[in-house]
């Protein structure tokens, strides 16, 4: 009886004063005045109720000592079990802020990825673009319209760390074309993306470094060129991207540095999905390379 009388006392007069958000606990004198208030009513109306409950009286049949005994343990308990609630809401509290702490960092950590990325391709196709004036002015000016395409599509689209699925092979589409410029026959592409997944939601420019390797690496040293094929797999309960190429290859048993392109998407799978997402590549020489993607299914 004293025991629930005391925290009826401490928890719904708490809602009566100003209260920090952290610990819900009143702030001031009040803080300090609401414990010792709610247990020493308590005690009086818990004992009052217990007496009347069961016909006898405390106050008159009670020695002084063991009455300030009785008074002392409540107290006690009393005040344990508040400290106990006040701190368990601040660590709710605590828990909260670090996981939103940690989220904000994780999506600016993407976005640093994703302005290395951006700048990087930009380069690459600058460099080719370069070359193709003085050889070919006519591709270079296919070219150049191609990247202000590429450009005014990027910059109109969503700056969120992530995408629907449709929308990054959207503009792996105007990338792959935009190479398709310079490497004219030699290079050939096919997009394979299931309608059931266009909206599974993935981070923004995911498979362009790799795209990027497959040409670089594979399609660029073979004289006769190749294909690349990226496709989307249902696998479970897991989304499975394949980015592959009928390239030079190389030898998977040599050791080999990932390089730009392969580092940074073992970086940002792993800051965005930790240990539920994996990276796999294979490679023959002479045949090609396949690079696959393993990430968890969105709902």
């Amino acid at each position: 009886s004293i025991g629930l009388t005391s925290w009826l006392l401490i928890d719904f007069g708490r809602l009566l004063f100003a209260s920090a958000w952290e610990s819900g606990w009143p702030t001031g004198i009040w803080g300090k005045l609401l414990p010792i208030t709610g247990i020493a009513l308590g005690y009086v109306i818990g004992t009052s109720i217990a007496d009347w409950w069961f016909g006898w009286s405390t106050w008159a049949g009670t020695s002084r000592q063991q009455l300030f005994l009785s008074a002392l343990i409540s107290a006690v308990i009393g005040i344990i079990i508040t400290y106990y609630f006040y701190s368990a809401r601040k660590g709710e509290y605590l828990e909260r802020k670090i996981g939103e702490a940690t989220r904000l960092a994780t999506e600016a950590r993407l976005k640093l990825l994703e302005t290395q990325l951006e700048p990087h391709m930009l380069f690459n196709t600058l460099a080719n673009l370069r070359v193709l004036i003085g050889t070919d002015p006519q591709r270079a000016q296919d070219m150049l319209d191609r990247i202000v395409a590429y450009l005014r599509a990027t910059l109109s689209a969503s700056r969120a760390t992530n995408h629907p699925l449709e929308r990054e092979f959207n503009r792996l589409r105007d990338y792959l074309e935009l190479m398709a410029v310079r490497m004219g026959p030699r290079m050939r592409y096919v997009l394979d993306l299931p309608p059931d997944l266009a909206d599974q939601s993935v981070p923004t420019l995911l498979l362009q470094p790799l795209v990027e390797n497959s040409i670089k690496h594979g399609l660029e040293p073979k004289v006769e060129g190749g294909t690349i094929t990226v496709r989307a797999l249902r696998d479970g309960q897991r989304l499975t991207l394949q980015v592959s190429d009928t390239g030079v290859g190389f030898d998977s048993a040599a050791a080999r540095a990932d390089g730009f392109g392969l580092a940074q998407v073992r970086e940002r799978l792993g800051t965005a999905y930790a240990d539920q997402s994996a990276v796999e590549q294979s490679s023959i020489p002479g045949q090609g390379t396949t690079t696959l993607l393993h990430l968890p299914l969105t709902p």
